[in-house]
């Protein structure tokens, strides 16, 4: 049984050493067409990395050839199926520009969008990489509204927006976690300001007015009576918009106990003016 077990891994390492062999003798070769099946049999087979240095072998040897465009697209889409994103984004982002009359330029393009969005990080993280890919699935949907790709392009981009968003509004609810209720309703008023259409906006303006009734709460007695106006001024602006909010009665209770502010003294409302 012992001698059997050393055969078989013998076998084994002789056909490795075969195949790894084979490989690098294609890969040295310079008979284009040998390279160009030998290539196209690795990425069939899932070998794409050998399929992608095999491609990328090929590329200077084909300029000028019919197989020009198809190893170039290739050279990027083994990438790809590897996982190597970035490697992958920037062969694509040059086959776009080089080849535009490809048969391949249209899924050229989305193999890129997708690079971009799945080399992107969740909400908390930097969303450089988040904005670069909405640049250029907004450009892929402006020019090609009757493609395939067009739904999938329109659920990534609902996804980034929503991502965008969240940070915006988590960033501006740092100061009112941090008990800076100042800063936090100057913060949260300016995400609503950069995008008033913020799919957070109920939460955002929920807590602008908890941040400025706390900030009035907190404050010397001199300065109350100013900052709860602040606060009914936010609580009328969340009502109206959300009257049937889940937030609606805890906020309801906080107007109740300032709602005598509501109405000014004449003489204070002609000196304001």
């Amino acid at each position: 049984m012992r001698n059997i077990n050393i055969i078989l891994l013998a076998m084994a390492a002789l056909l490795q050493i075969s195949c790894v062999s084979t490989y690098e003798k294609v890969l040295r070769s310079t008979d284009v067409d040998v390279k160009y099946k030998a290539a196209h049999d690795y990425f069939n087979k899932g070998k794409y990395k050998k399929a992608a240095d095999m491609f990328d072998h090929i590329n200077l040897l084909v300029q000028g050839l019919p197989q020009e465009d198809t190893v170039a697209f290739y050279h990027g889409l083994s990438n790809f199926r590897y996982g190597d994103y970035s490697t992958a984004e920037t062969i694509l982002a040059k086959f776009i520009e080089v080849y535009p009359r490809s048969v391949f330029h249209t899924e050229a393009q989305y193999l890129r969008i997708k690079c971009l969005y799945d080399d992107t990080y969740r909400y908390e993280l930097d969303q450089t990489p988040t904005r670069k890919a909405m640049a250029v699935i907004s450009e892929f949907m402006y020019e090609n509204p009757q493609s395939e790709y067009y739904p999938v392009c329109k659920d990534m981009m609902a996804d980034l927006m929503e991502r965008l968003e969240r940070k915006s509004f988590e960033s501006a609810k740092i100061y009112y976690t941090m008990e800076d209720y100042k800063a936090a309703r100057y913060a949260l008023k300016n995400v609503l300001k950069d995008n008033a259409d913020n799919q957070y906006r109920e939460s955002v303006l929920y807590y602008t007015a908890l941040s400025s009734y706390k900030y009035a709460y907190n404050s010397i007695e001199e300065k109350q009576k100013e900052r709860y106006l602040d606060f009914i001024d936010d609580y009328y602006n969340f009502i109206s918009e959300y009257p049937e909010s889940k937030f609606r009665n805890e906020i309801d209770d906080l107007f109740a106990k300032v709602e005598h502010y509501a109405i000014r003294p004449v003489s204070e409302n002609k000196e304001e003016k």
